[in-house]
């Protein structure tokens, strides 16, 4: 899938489509690995049977998964996406999926390359009615050598040759 997507920014779309209030900085609207953005995940404390307690909340991290036994946040250019196909298998992804840290990302669109004319044309895709996207995702935290507590997110991914409309963005190997 794409390493480069248009986060959602307006505030009150979180709350009309996600049923979340936004995290406080929704960050930029162009965001690559390592970028911080905006996911939304199931609140923690769902379970303790308080009705003040959201079902959900609105959060901000690191584009690309950071797993609690990374080193430094570089690996974040490397686990933008997870292959559904794969994903409970990968070091990088299976104890978030094995944690069931399942997320929503979302977005105004996604940016993919075409690569029917030979070359990589970026292109926007995007809701055909103008609504946001809602990316499935996992999230994960990180503790910095510092102390910091990092959240971050991947998006979950198919294998494009399966898809009729991915397909046509992706080399395949035939």
């Amino acid at each position: 899938m794409c390493s480069h997507y248009q986060a959602l920014k307006e505030q009150d779309k979180y709350h009309r489509y996600f049923g979340v209030e936004p995290p406080g900085d929704l960050g930029k609207v162009d965001l690559w690995p390592g970028d911080l953005g905006a996911f939304i995940r199931r609140h923690p404390l769902t379970e303790v049977g308080d009705e003040a307690v959201p079902p959900r909340e609105g959060l901000n991290g690191m584009f690309g998964l950071v797993p609690h036994w990374s080193l430094d946040t570089k690996i974040t250019k490397h686990t933008f996406n997870a292959r559904s196909e794969t994903v409970a298998a990968k070091p990088s992804f299976r104890e978030a999926w094995k944690r069931n840290q399942h997320c929503i990302i979302p977005a105004d669109a996604f940016f993919e390359p075409d690569w029917r004319s030979g070359k990589a044309i970026p292109t926007k895709i995007t809701r055909t009615d103008g609504e946001p996207l809602g990316i499935a995702g996992l999230w994960s935290w990180w503790k910095s050598p510092k102390g910091e507590v990092i959240h971050s997110y991947t998006m979950l991914t198919i294998n494009a040759d399966d898809h009729p409309l991915m397909r046509l963005f992706h080399k395949t190997t035939d």
